[in-house]
């Protein structure tokens, strides 16, 4: 028997009856559906554009970061299956930041000296972690890269507005098409989400290795903003320190990540 299309003033998305209508629009792909699911998740829209929009430059508009990311919530309305038993908030959340991130590399408002810098930092950090099989100090990057220590935090602090997007950069899982950020793969310290799903296990496997390797501060900035959901300014004040502070060393973890990845894929490591 064919299920009947409802309109939008028949639908409501409740606890009680949200898992049966996610099987109807499965089967139905009724558009009063989708709107319903749209206007119901359309808050998560904006809470992932507020954390996004921390830090970034004053060209980048708040209301822009929303209009990227309902892309992202319809996206992910059309491709859930609620068979695979992740809830849809997770699930919505890496498609609608991925979403953003997508349009903002297409704008590239990073500026291109900004983007090299990181560039250069990131390939020292990369070379002298392999050659010492462990995370590099900071005084041995500054001297890597013939600068003082104050100089080369001066420099971190600087691209500290673009690390948030470099740890959402995709590896692609080689499943149905199926992408994995850096940050979905964020575990809490005691256990893994169990609402995360990484397809391909080696890339998770990797990825935990290299943040337990991390300084014990930077490890809990990027759960604390990852997995907790806490801003910088919260961070901050968990950790006592500035929203500065943890900007920078948020930008020092994604460093050292993104470096550990790059050799993982010259095999080095």
């Amino acid at each position: 028997m064919p299920v009947q299309t409802m309109s939008p003033e028949q639908i409501s998305v409740t606890e009680k009856t949200e898992e049966e209508l996610w099987r109807q629009y499965r089967k139905t792909k009724d558009p009063a559906i989708r709107e319903a699911f749209i206007k119901q998740y359309a808050p998560l829209v904006k809470y992932v554009a507020g954390k996004i929009a921390v830090g970034m430059p004053n060209n980048v508009e708040f209301e822009d970061l929303v209009g990227y990311g309902y892309f992202g919530l319809i996206d992910a309305i059309d491709k859930y299956d609620p068979d695979k038993n992740v809830k849809f908030k997770t699930y919505a959340v890496t498609r609608i930041r991925g979403a953003v991130f997508d349009e903002l590399r297409l704008i590239d408002f990073v500026p291109r000296s900004v983007r090299q810098k990181t560039r250069e930092i990131e390939l020292t950090i990369s070379s002298l972690e392999a050659q010492l099989g462990r995370v590099a100090t900071d005084q041995e990057v500054a001297k890597a890269m013939r600068m003082d220590e104050a100089e080369y935090m001066k420099t971190i602090q600087k691209i500290s507005g673009t690390s948030i997007i470099s740890l959402n950069d995709l590896w692609y899982s080689g499943d149905d098409n199926d992408k994995v950020s850096i940050a979905d793969s964020i575990e809490s310290p005691s256990s893994l989400n169990p609402d995360v799903v990484v397809v391909n296990e080696e890339i998770r496997r990797v990825i935990v290795e290299a943040i337990n390797e991390l300084p014990d501060k930077e490890k809990k900035i990027l759960v604390l903003y990852y997995y907790e959901d806490l801003t910088l300014k919260d961070i901050g004040r968990v950790l006592q320190v500035t929203e500065s502070r943890v900007s920078q060393l948020h930008s020092k973890a994604v460093l050292h990540l993104r470096s550990k990845l790059t050799n993982i894929r010259k095999g080095i490591v």
